[in-house]
């Protein structure tokens, strides 16, 4: 009787938040491929593509808000990449320095933290709903 409760309710919030992760992480993988569209991108893009029809075939709806804040990592890891520019920065390395001209890193991080953000805030809100409705 408690197992059909369950089933019943929901998995709840737990088993959200797993799925949501698992967006996440195929939404990183995705931005990934896009950015490195020339080198190795569609070995990224093909494994991305078939783990969305898997998870919109098994998970619940609202959490493909996960593959916004997804798209956010590699804006953060190329604002981290860029930190310190904007302009020539040079670098001590063995034997000498290193220079290379980097962009400015604000643009990719204000980006990445709306898209988080957004993908965050989607996934509860809509989570509220659900859990309002089935009520």
């Amino acid at each position: 009787m408690v197992r059909q409760d369950v089933i019943a309710r929901g998995a709840g919030p737990a088993v959200g938040w797993a799925w949501f992760a698992g967006w996440l992480v195929l939404g990183a993988c995705a931005g990934v491929g896009l950015a490195a569209i020339l080198t190795v991108g569609i070995a990224l893009l093909v494994p991305a593509a078939v783990g969305a029809g898997v998870l919109l075939w098994k998970g619940p709806r609202n959490a493909v808000a996960g593959l916004s804040a997804g798209l956010a990592v590699p804006l953060f890891y190329i604002a981290y990449l860029n930190r310190g520019g904007p302009g020539n920065v040079c670098r001590t390395v063995a034997g000498g320095q290193s220079c290379t001209d980097e962009y400015t890193p604000i643009p990719f991080l204000v980006a990445g933290v709306v898209l988080a953000a957004a993908g965050f805030l989607l996934f509860v809100v809509l989570g509220r709903k659900s859990r309002t409705s089935r009520v």
